[in-house]
């Protein structure tokens, strides 16, 4: 399993983060605070609070590097 930190502020961004990741056959998790979701689910997404980072569980991914790269716009890089 991999986590990444993405930030999805927006109603856009939530639509083609979801349309991104449902064209992959591995499982995402979505997890804030204590709220763990399926990523595929737009409105599991919108019960979250998007305004702030959120964390993505990457589960059994052949591909990560592909889905890593497609994700770039969305990852939040630490510093």
């Amino acid at each position: 399993m991999k986590t990444v930190k993405i930030s999805l502020n927006s109603i856009d961004k939530v639509k083609t983060f979801v349309n991104l990741i449902n064209r992959f056959d591995a499982e995402f998790d979505l997890v804030s605070g204590r709220y763990v979701i399926d990523a595929k689910s737009i409105m599991g997404i919108f019960s979250l609070d998007i305004s702030k980072p959120i964390d993505l569980n990457i589960h059994n991914a052949d591909n990560l590097d592909e889905i890593l790269e497609q994700l770039s716009p969305y990852l939040i890089t630490e510093e």
